[in-house]
Order: structure tokens, then C-alpha cells, then sequence
């Protein structure tokens, strides 16, 4: 069995290839069960409640079978430590030998990212320049890099609930070479100013309100992921053509849960799945007559996705 660490995992997953392989494995499916989930609390850890156990296993028959398992614990800031650790392990699902070990970490930030640009292919207006980005976390920082691969992102604006980071990301975008990067402080402007609007935070409370939305938005809610976690209000569903990663999303999204509790939402409005949209089964945006309507895309992260990373970071290692 062969390791590749964080930047070895990294090198591996270039946008430009990454998201063509989220493509056509959606388009392709695999066997993904549902995610196993657990809370690991801790009463006398000063510095919170503790944090959300995650395994998620995929596999193609015949193939390869992964599995993720995740760490997140959102109190780690006051630490000093990221708030997401995680492994990701390859099997050959014919004879159960562990083939790979893979930083879990790059497969989920990485995979997140190329997600999210593969839903803006199908769901942002052809023209979309105007990024904004909420949170400034590993999803947060890549979104840029993923988005320009499949829209023409020229200017790009970054909001924090800490100003020194955007200030901080906005500067290290710059010098990437994304010349139009900064800060703002205005989340309700900006928001109103964008093409794209895409949240990768742990918010537990409403960030974008569905009023600030201008028709032609693309909304684009990546970060929460259990029904305690919400980054946009209800309005924004009511306001929108919803879809989501997969049919998961409906039971352990927060954004999905508040907006069905508040009555703006309701299965039988949700528009498909990714799935659906890769395979034409579902329209997604297309053309000048849908130029004006507001999109919405709730993701809460697939197996699948992990599966199709890992495939293709480890593809030289394993026909060597």
C-alpha cells in the first residue's frame, strides 16, 4: 500500500482534470450508502462541544471501494488547529486489499470546490465574472482556482465574520494572480453585486439573506452540511430554482431543513439532483430566456465525489 500526503494528493487533482472526473462519475454512479455520523462530546472541554465523526464509503463493483473518515470540530480555532481532519483509504473491492492511503483532507476541500464549479457549469449564467465568496477556510480558498475553470471569473470579493481574514485571503488570491481580489465588509451589497455567490462556512445562522439576491444570481451553499448548520434564510429557496448534490441534502441540510420548517420549500419544488443535471435528465440553466431566474445549489458533500478524487489522484500509482 502506497501514501500519498497532502501535497502529493494535491498535485494529483488540478481543477482542469478533477472536475471532468466529478462529471462523468455522477454521470456514471456508483454505490454509495449513506453516511455514517456520530457526535463525539466531551462536557469538560472548555473550548466547546466537541465534534461530528463522519465514514463514508463508496465503491464501483468490480473496482475500487474507498472510505472517508472525517473529523470535524468546529471549536478547533480557539486551538489554533483547523476545524476538519481527515483519511481517505482505496481498496480493491474484488479481494479487500488496502491498496492507498490518501490525505482526506485535499480529497474533500479539492472535490468540494470542483462540486461546486461543476453545478456553476450547469446552473451560473454563461457570463458570470462577479465571484463572491463567503468564509476563508480550505473550501473557501480554492473556490476561485475551480470557478475560473468553468466561468469568466475577472473580479472576486471575499467575506469573513473575522475582517483580517478576508483582508488575508484577498491578498494571497492577488498574488496567485486573480488581479481583482478584496475584502468586503458590506455582506448585503456584495451579495446584491455578484454573479456568483458561494458560502463555504460553519455558520449555524443565516448569512445571506434571499432579498439581497438579484435576478440572475447563482447561489451556491457548500459549507453546511448537519441540520444544525444554515447559511442562507428561507427566502432564498423561495426565491430560487433548487437543486442539490444529492437527494441527501434534504434530510441533513440545515439550509433545506429551515427553509421546509418555515414553509418557502418543499420536496416536490426541488429541481434534481447532480446527478440529473450531468445526464440531461433535468434542465438546468440554459439559454437567454432563463438569464433573469435565481438558482440555488445545496450541497452536502457525496462519497461518490471522495471516490472519483481518490481514482483519479491515485490512477498513476495504481497502473504503475
Amino acid at each position: 500500500m502506497f501514501q500519498l500526503d497532502a501535497s502529493a494528493t494535491a498535485a494529483q487533482l488540478a481543477f482542469d482534470a478533477l472536475i471532468p472526473a466529478l462529471r462523468e462519475a455522477f454521470a456514471r454512479g456508483a454505490e454509495v450508502p449513506l453516511r455514517h455520523t456520530h457526535t463525539l462530546a466531551d462536557p469538560a472541554d472548555p473550548h466547546g462541544p466537541g465534534g461530528t465523526v463522519l465514514l463514508m464509503p463508496a465503491w464501483r463493483p468490480g473496482g475500487l471501494f474507498g472510505l472517508k473518515t472525517v473529523m470535524i470540530f468546529p471549536a478547533n480555532g480557539a486551538r489554533g488547529l483547523p476545524g476538519l481532519h481527515s483519511l481517505y483509504t482505496l481498496f480493491d473491492a474484488r479481494t479487500g486489499v488496502p491498496l492507498a492511503q490518501l490525505d482526506g483532507n485535499e480529497i474533500t476541500s479539492r472535490r468540494t470546490a470542483a462540486a461546486s464549479a461543476l453545478a456553476a457549469s450547469l446552473l451560473a449564467r454563461e457570463d458570470s465574472a462577479r465571484l463572491l465568496v463567503l468564509g476563508c477556510g480550505r473550501v473557501a480558498r480554492l473556490l476561485p482556482e475551480a470557478m475560473r475553470c468553468v466561468r469568466p471569473i475577472a473580479r472576486v470579493r471575499v467575506w469573513n465574520h473575522r475582517r483580517e481574514g478576508a483582508a488575508a485571503l484577498a491578498r494571497e488570491w492577488r498574488e496567485q494572480g486573480v488581479a481583482d481580489a478584496q475584502p468586503v465588509t458590506d455582506l448585503a451589497a456584495a451579495v446584491a453585486e455578484a454573479d456568483i455567490v458561494s458560502c463555504a462556512t460553519l455558520a449555524s445562522a443565516p448569512l445571506v439573506r434571499g432579498a439581497w439576491l438579484r435576478p440572475g444570481t447563482h447561489l451556491d451553499l457548500i459549507g453546511s452540511f448537519t441540520p444544525r448548520m444554515r447559511e442562507c434564510d428561507a427566502e432564498c429557496f423561495a426565491r430560487s430554482r433548487v437543486f442539490v448534490d444529492t437527494e441527501e441534502a434534504l434530510a441533513k441540510s440545515g439550509d433545506v431543513l429551515g427553509a421546509v420548517a418555515e414553509g418557502a420549500f418543499d420536496a416536490a419544488r426541488l429541481q434534481g439532483t447532480l446527478a440529473q443535471l450531468v445526464r440531461g435528465e433535468r434542465r438546468g440553466r440554459r439559454g437567454r430566456e432563463s438569464g433573469d431566474e435565481i438558482t440555488l445549489f445545496k450541497a452536502v458533500g457525496s462519497a461518490l465525489e471522495d471516490l472519483a478524487a481518490a481514482e483519479l489522484a491515485a490512477a498513476a500509482m495504481l497502473t504503475r
